[in-house]
């Protein structure tokens, strides 16, 4: 692994070696090529072409692509929105609570309090599905999806169920409950990986947390350093050759917001954590800014991330927490999402 700043905290952050490689080799470079059959993209014009070209395909979206085969529709995917945003616009009505201890190791500890806040203490077919420790393999995500879908029965009606849980339950097949099981770990799950994965990189990035610093300011600039969602995949296609002659027809197409987050063209001290750049800026109009897609393409999710970050802020800085003064160094895996594993929170 290779080490990086992280601007003004004594803190060192240590980068996977491939993705050292891109920040080192390709920051700055419009086009690269990665693979024969691969073109790396991080100059913001082209980027931006490229994904107005054509909308991703189902392949191409994760949360909604096909389970198993069995495409998800139009209308699933508007039902399941609909049902996480209520579960998530109820947890955040609730007060942030004098019992919560958050310290121990971030993300992990991050991702269980929002699990419990959103979807409730809910019976282990599907707390299981919220688990990070699926993302180890698919078969274990496909193995506790058969074993819930499984279980007969409904929970007793003192177990509150959250909108999502109620969707699976109310499935009449076991193909049905099964599909909705998967899409169930494919919502719920993302939810918590993204925003402990973000309120743990702006953490680990904050030399302190200045009370005149906004919360929103210190995640935009945790998304710009340390983007979870840091490259977008795009198939290969008949339209990217006509945007540009260096793609060829059977590439695909790999485009870096983590570069372009970074690329001095763009930035002033593109590697400093510096959340007043953000003072009066919108964020969605800062050429090569990606955090949550392109503008024609944002996330899904974006209006659910940020507001449940700033509820963990809010706690974080109630409470006094800061990253264990003994822990210098930080650990970025070449991971599905890009976040600082293992960081350490003790009180102040």
């Amino acid at each position: 692994m290779a080490v990086s700043s992280t601007g003004r905290s004594a803190r060192a952050t240590v980068f996977a070696p491939r993705i050292d490689e891109l920040l080192r080799k390709y920051r700055g470079a419009d086009l690269f090529r990665l693979e024969d059959d691969t073109v790396g993209v991080a100059g913001v014009d082209l980027m931006d072409s490229l994904l107005r070209s054509r909308p991703a395909n189902t392949e191409e979206r994760p949360t909604f692509k096909p389970v198993q085969g069995r495409p998800v529709t139009r209308p699933d995917a508007a039902a399941l929105m609909q049902a996480v945003s209520a579960d998530v616009r109820a947890a955040l009505k609730k007060p942030l609570g004098d019992d919560v201890d958050l310290t121990g190791r971030w993300p992990h500890v991050a991702h269980v309090y929002l699990r419990d806040l959103v979807f409730g203490r809910e019976s282990f077919r599907f707390r299981v599905l919220v688990d990070r420790r699926l993302e180890l393999t698919p078969k274990l995500t496909w193995m506790a999806v058969a074993a819930g879908t499984a279980m007969l029965g409904k929970p007793g009606s003192e177990i509150p169920l959250s909108n999502l849980a109620a969707r699976v339950l109310n499935a009449e097949t076991y193909d049905d409950r099964r599909y909705a099981m998967y899409l169930y770990r494919r919502v719920a799950a993302p939810v918590c990986f993204t925003v402990s994965a973000l309120v743990t990189n702006a953490l680990w990035l904050s030399p302190d947390l200045d009370e005149s610093v906004p919360n929103r300011d210190i995640l935009l600039e945790a998304l710009r350093l340390l983007p979870p969602s840091w490259n977008i995949l795009r198939m290969a296609s008949p339209e990217y050759p006509v945007v540009d002659d260096r793609i060829g027809v059977r590439d695909d197409v790999l485009m870096f917001p983590l570069l372009s987050h970074r690329d001095p063209r763009l930035w002033e001290d593109p590697d400093a954590f510096r959340p007043e750049r953000w003072t009066g800026l919108d964020p969605d109009e800062q050429p090569g800014y990606l955090p949550f897609g392109h503008a024609n393409e944002r996330c899904w999710g974006r209006h659910m991330v940020m507001p449940l970050a700033e509820r963990l802020l809010d706690i974080v800085r109630r409470d006094g927490l800061v990253v264990n003064p003994e822990q210098t160094v930080g650990k970025v895996e070449l991971d599905g999402l890009l976040e600082v594993a293992g960081v350490r929170m003790v009180r102040r």
